[in-house]
């Protein structure tokens, strides 16, 4: 017998195709160089006051905590952000697109719904939402981290008797 909840009918494998990644050219929409920008630490809030935070790696895919969220990036161009979200915890899959500000520290955004459960044609709407970058990749605080060990002398006191 087979169980319909062990089954994701929207978890389906998807590939990003990266259009320039063997030219070599820094300037084209999708190649590594470019895409650096988007990694990081960001916060994704919406209208309802919700905030999830996103850690994306160099290329821009990455998760997030909300139903085991996943983000993959489809294209970067000029400050338009495009891709996909996946979410396996509750079956839904998605698009968006984000409007990046001129230094591509924060966006304003827009996603929707390309498969609800066995629905690959959903109705329902999406929404809108706003990104704040909070950390770039490899800002993390170096003063939490231990210092090197280096051994210093240890002085007891002299025996007195």
């Amino acid at each position: 017998m087979l169980s319909a909840a062990a089954v994701n009918a929207c978890s389906q494998p998807h590939t990003i195709l990266r259009d320039g990644t063997s030219s070599g050219a820094s300037e084209a929409p999708n190649s590594p160089d470019r895409l650096k920008v988007l990694e990081g630490v960001w916060e994704y809030e919406d209208g309802s006051g919700v905030v999830v935070t996103m850690k994306l790696d160099e290329v821009g895919n990455g998760s997030y905590p909300w139903n085991d969220g996943e983000l993959l990036t489809a294209a970067l161009s000029g400050h338009t952000w495009t891709g996909i979200w996946r979410q396996p915890g509750n079956d839904r899959e998605g698009g968006f697109e984000v409007r990046l500000s001129d230094d591509y520290s924060e966006g304003e955004g827009r996603w929707w719904y390309t498969c609800i459960a066995d629905d690959t044609a959903p109705t329902q709407p999406g929404g809108a939402f706003h990104l704040t970058k909070i950390e770039d990749a490899g800002s993390e605080d170096t003063a939490a981290e231990p210092e090197p060990f280096s051994p210093q002398p240890v002085l007891f006191p002299s025996d007195s008797r």
